[in-house]
């Protein structure tokens, strides 16, 4: 297994990812940031299965996306290719398999309680729990971007992809934004991460 790949988790998560990549035989590669995701999990036309990072994570969250892929095969492996990606075997999958890493040892005593919770029941991507969303990015490097939650009402923001928006209310979860060229309305997630705009 490559040694770089050990250099963007937390030090005593290091056997345990060792030995798990060991008996899956899993390719592992740490990828230049990809903006739509953290990573993924696919079968190779050769029969090997190879699972993608994004480089840029903090190595709480890159922790987390591992498992999260490694779930993917797993569940593929014990259940068939017929399951939902994210259906019932992949959480349950993935919960037995995270379970072993909620230590202090391994995750700050902040995190802990808000994985536990995410844990009960996780989703296809722990962006969509906001809670611990905002708190693994406290580990990131510092940037200039912002999350949409953050951003004051009627302020315009840009997108990676250069559209520029106005963040409008609130629904339930997500907040209504215009974006400013079309004047079509979209939906954001509270910590979709936005660049703010100089008014």
């Amino acid at each position: 297994m490559q040694i770089k790949l050990l250099n963007f988790i937390p030090t005593a998560a290091q056997p345990m990812i060792t030995e798990l990549l060991a008996i899956d035989h899993l390719v592992v590669k740490v990828k230049n940031e990809r903006k739509t995701r953290h990573g993924d999990y696919r079968e190779l036309p050769n029969g090997k299965h190879q699972i993608t990072i994004n480089s840029n994570l903090n190595v709480y969250r890159f922790l987390i996306t591992l498992i999260h892929e490694i779930a993917h095969f797993e569940a593929y492996k014990t259940y068939g290719r017929f399951i939902k990606p994210h259906g019932k075997e992949w959480k349950h999958t993935f919960q037995h398999l995270m379970l072993p890493f909620l230590r202090p040892e391994i995750f700050p005593l902040e995190l802990l309680p808000l994985l536990a919770n995410h844990f009960k029941n996780p989703k296809a991507s722990s962006d969509t729990d906001t809670q611990l969303a905002y708190a693994l990015k406290q580990f990131d490097e510092s940037n200039d971007k912002t999350y949409v939650f953050e951003v004051p009402l009627n302020t315009t923001f840009k997108l990676y992809n250069g559209r520029v928006f106005k963040k409008g209310n609130k629904r339930r979860k997500r907040y209504e934004c215009v974006e400013i060229n079309s004047g079509k309305l979209y939906l954001f997630n509270p910590n979709a991460e936005v660049e703010l705009l100089e008014e």
